[in-house]
């Protein structure tokens, strides 16, 4: 399913860049060893997330391709689940491979995400800026969306 979303700013924890986060060095990349060790490597990806707002449509995890729970990926706070279906972005003439990545929101230590906000991981887009339209490709069979 092809869907035209909006790129939007986040809290930018993912990335390290927000000036009062506790992870200088951003989750991702101190999340990213447990994700290579259960199969997922995201060495070539960018260690942030854009965060793509796909209203007025939401979605759903159906049947992610990478489930990982329980990982404990800092001392500071509980173990937490993550989630991961491939996706693409075309991006002006661009085609991006890369992952929907969802901290399950059971688990998650906070900054939460509306259910029309999907994060991904991809590899570094350069001249990209918020408010940027981007097309994003997801396979249903993995992720649920619905207007509304």
């Amino acid at each position: 399913m092809k869907i035209k979303c909006i790129l939007s700013q986040g809290h930018r924890v993912a990335s390290g860049l927000a000036e009062d986060s506790p992870f200088t060095d951003g989750t991702i990349k101190l999340q990213k060893p447990f994700f290579k060790e259960k199969g997922l490597d995201l060495e070539p990806f960018f260690m942030g997330t854009l965060n793509l707002n796909i209203s007025p449509y939401s979605f759903n995890f159906i049947n992610p391709e990478f489930t990982f729970e329980n990982i404990k990926w800092t001392k500071n706070f509980e173990a937490e689940t993550f989630l991961f279906s491939k996706c693409r972005l075309i991006y002006k003439d661009q085609q991006i491979d890369g992952y929907v990545y969802y901290p399950h929101p059971d688990t998650k230590i906070g900054h939460f995400k509306a259910n029309s906000i999907l994060e991904i991981i991809a590899p570094k887009i350069n001249n990209i800026s918020y408010n940027d339209e981007i097309i994003i490709i997801i396979n249903t069979d993995e992720i649920e969306v619905t207007k509304g």
